[in-house]
C-alpha cells in the first residue's frame, strides 16, 4: 500500500538525462562544441545508471 508514495528513482535519472541533453544542444547550437561533449558525456553516464537499473528490475 505505501509502495505507491515512494520515489522512482528511474523518473528522477530520466528527468535529469532529459535536462541534460536539451542542455548539449543549446550548447551545440551556440557553438560551443567542448561544452557539448562534455554535458554529452555526463547524460550518457546518466543512461548507463538508468540501464542498469532497469537490468535489475528483470
Amino acid at each position: 500500500m505505501f509502495g505507491l508514495f515512494k520515489s522512482n528513482p528511474e523518473k528522477k535519472l530520466r528527468k535529469k538525462y532529459d535536462a541534460l541533453l536539451e542542455k548539449g544542444m543549446h550548447a551545440q547550437r551556440n557553438g560551443d562544441m567542448k561544452a557539448y561533449a562534455m554535458i554529452t558525456a555526463e547524460a550518457e553516464k546518466v543512461w548507463a545508471e538508468i540501464e542498469s537499473l532497469n537490468s535489475e528490475k528483470q
